[in-house]
């Protein structure tokens, strides 16, 4: 299969880079803590696995972008497959990633038998870009899982946020991509055999604070390069009451995460080094 063109059309900055890193940084340190959410993150990680059972494809050079806690990185690992670990905002250990830019070389002359990119692809400004480099830096017959919050999720706070600012609405929930445009992205950037699917979690908060630390410890606050003004008191005192609002009996409200997983094959044959 021939190489996918590069997009042609300059990207619109939705995203402000350094507020991503920053985002990004805040989690990482917030993600020590003890009783810190790392929901997201396991399901993500749990889902490549199972992909990779079912698949029965045993990569034996990978490269797992997001894996915060760790977890499929340590699975992977332990089933004999040599990782590189990378994030926006790296740790100790892992390498620095720019999803817009190329991506690292790997020090490998084939490229990666799996690219797992796990939560951080939902904030770049170039995704059809950024899907192209995941993709050549694939092994032949490489396979990319690439999962993010998508299309569907974060209904109670869109509802919430509607409420609180009125008729004057800002933007204050990033947009997201949907299983369609999934697959579209898929086939535009040059994957073989690609899959576009959503999944859906929910989770349950007794406050609208919790729902919100839950967020920026997760990744995802706001990190749009416009973003809308500050609650300040009243603005809050309106959102906690529309939380109250929308309560059940228990005094919980269900928060839903659309996870959108998109994977496909690398097919290119890559051309010998002499």
């Amino acid at each position: 299969m021939a190489s996918a063109p590069p997009p042609t059309k300059m990207a619109p900055t939705i995203f402000a880079p350094a507020r991503r890193r920053a985002m990004r940084a805040r989690m990482r340190v917030l993600e020590r803590q003890a009783d810190a959410p790392r929901y997201l993150a396991e399901d993500m990680a749990e889902d490549v696995l199972d992909r990779l059972s079912f698949l029965r494809h045993q990569p034996q050079r990978a490269l797992v972008v997001g894996d915060t806690g760790g977890y499929l990185a340590a699975a992977l690992e332990a089933q004999g497959c040599a990782v590189v670990r990378a994030d926006p905002a790296p740790l100790t250990g892992e390498l620095a990633i720019d999803e817009e830019l190329p991506f690292p070389d790997s020090g490998l002359e084939q490229g990666f038998d799996l690219i797992a990119q796990l939560g951080t692809l939902g904030t770049v400004n170039d995704l059809p870009g950024a899907m192209l480099h995941i993709r050549r830096a694939l092994a032949p017959d490489g396979l990319a899982v690439m999962s993010l919050c998508g299309a569907g999720s974060l209904p109670a706070l869109r509802q919430i946020m509607a409420e609180t600012d009125g008729d004057r609405p800002a933007a204050r929930i990033h947009p997201q991509v949907d299983v369609r445009a999934g697959g579209d992205l898929l086939q535009r950037c040059g994957f073989a055999q690609p899959m576009s699917d959503s999944r859906m979690l929910d989770v349950r908060y007794s406050t609208l604070r919790r729902l919100v630390a839950d967020l920026r410890a997760q990744g995802l606050g706001n990190c749009l390069a416009r973003p809308g003004p500050l609650l300040g008191k009243a603005g809050l005192a309106r959102a906690e009451a529309a939380f109250a609002a929308m309560a059940d009996s228990d005094g919980r409200v269900t928060e839903r995460f659309a996870i959108l997983t998109m994977s496909g094959w690398n097919k290119t044959v890559r051309p010998p080094k002499f």
